[in-house]
C-alpha cells in the first residue's frame, strides 16, 4: 500500500532520542515504496552580529556550523540507509524554522510531516512552542506529532470529527476520517470515530422558561447518532466503533484515547488566524498534552 511517499522530518537537536525519525522509519518500512527527508533548521544570532567579522567570514562560519549538523544528521540515518528505502538529509540556516519547515512541503510536495512533541521532565507533560502551532496551523500536508506511544498491530486510531452543517467542516470530516482508513489499514489497527457535543448552558436552563437540559440532551444526542451512524455506513466503519460523548473536546479526547489506549488521535484542523486561532491552540494544547499516543492533524482541502 501506498499512502506516504514523501515524508519529512522535522530534527530536534535539543532531544536526545528522535522519536519522529524512528516513527518515520516504520511507516517507511510498511511502505511500497518511501522517500524520507531527514530536515534540521538552525540558527545562532551572535553569527549575524559579530561586527569584526566580514560578511564573508561570517558567511563561512554559518556554512561551517550547517556542515557539521549535516554531519551529524548523516551518522544518524546511516543504520537505515540499507532497509530498501530513500532517507537524506537536509540542514537549513534560518531564523523562523516552521517558515522554512512549510516551504520545503511547498517546494518538494512532501504528504507528511513528522515532528517530536517538547517532553518537559519537570511538568511531566509536553510542551508545544509557537513554531508547532505555526506548523500545526498551516502545513498543507498531514502533520504528525509523536510521543513515545508504540504502534502495535491490532491497536486503536481515533479520529475526532465535529458535526456540523457547514460545507468546509463536513469536506474536512471526511479527509479525517479518509486518512483515518487507511492509516489503520496500513498498519493494521482498528478505527474509532468520536465526537463530543456541547452540555446545555447553564444559564439558558435558568432564563428561559419551560427548557428542559434532559430533553435538550437527548435531542442533541440523537441527532449526533444519527450523523455519525451515516458517516460509520459511508466509510463501512463497524457501529460499536463510534463514540457519541456529551461534553468539551479538551475533556472527551483524552479520556476516551486512555480508555482505548489509542496509539494515534486524528484531530482537523481549518487553519484560522487572529482570536479563533488562539481559542483552538489553547483547545488543542490541553488535547495534546493529555492525551500519550500520537497525534496527526489534518486540514481541509483548500
Amino acid at each position: 500500500m501506498i499512502k506516504y511517499r514523501n515524508i519529512l522530518v522535522v530534527i530536534d537537536p535539543t532531544m536526545p532520542e528522535q522519536p519522529a525519525l524512528l516513527r518515520a522509519v516504520e511507516l517507511a518500512r510498511l511502505e511500497d515504496t518511501a522517500r524520507i527527508k531527514v530536515f534540521l533548521a538552525i540558527y545562532d544570532f551572535s553569527y549575524e552580529i559579530t561586527s569584526i567579522l566580514s560578511n564573508e567570514e561570517r558567511e563561512e562560519m554559518r556554512q561551517g556550523v550547517v556542515s557539521h549538523r549535516l554531519g551529524w544528521l548523516s551518522g544518524m540515518i546511516k543504520p537505515y540507509q540499507t532497509e530498501g528505502f530513500e532517507i537524506e538529509p537536509k540542514v537549513i540556516w534560518h531564523s523562523r524554522p516552521f517558515e522554512c519547515v512549510l516551504q520545503e512541503v511547498k517546494d518538494n510536495d512532501h504528504d507528511l510531516v513528522i515532528t517530536s512533541a517538547h517532553h518537559h521532565s519537570l511538568l511531566k507533560s509536553f510542551i508545544f512552542t509557537p513554531s508547532d502551532w505555526h506548523l500545526l496551523r498551516k502545513c498543507p500536508c498531514p502533520v504528525l506529532v509523536t510521543k513515545q506511544h508504540g504502534w502495535p498491530t491490532g491497536g486503536n486510531i481515533l479520529a475526532a470529527i465535529n458535526i456540523s452543517d457547514e460545507p468546509e467542516q463536513m469536506a474536512l470530516n471526511e479527509r479525517i476520517i479518509h486518512e483515518a482508513k487507511v492509516i489503520a489499514q496500513l498498519v493494521k489497527a482498528n478505527l474509532h470515530l468520536v465526537n463530543a457535543f456541547p452540555a446545555p448552558i447553564v444559564n439558558i436552563a435558568l432564563e428561559l422558561p419551560g427548557f428542559s437540559p434532559e430533553l435538550y440532551s437527548d435531542a442533541m444526542q440523537q441527532h449526533h447518532q444519527t450523523e455519525m451512524e451515516e458517516y460509520a455506513r459511508k466509510f463501512d466503519i463497524p457501529p460499536d466503533c463510534i463514540h457519541i460523548v456529551e461534553g468539551m473536546p479538551e475533556d472527551v479526547l483524552p479520556e476516551l484515547a486512555q480508555s482505548l489506549d489509542a496509539e494515534l488521535t486524528i484531530l482537523g484542523s481549518v487553519g484560522r488566524t487572529g482570536w479563533s486561532a488562539a481559542f483552538i491552540g489553547n483547545t488543542a494544547e490541553r488535547v495534546v498534552d493529555s492525551i500519550q499516543g500520537d497525534l496527526l492533524v489534518v486540514k481541509a482541502y483548500e
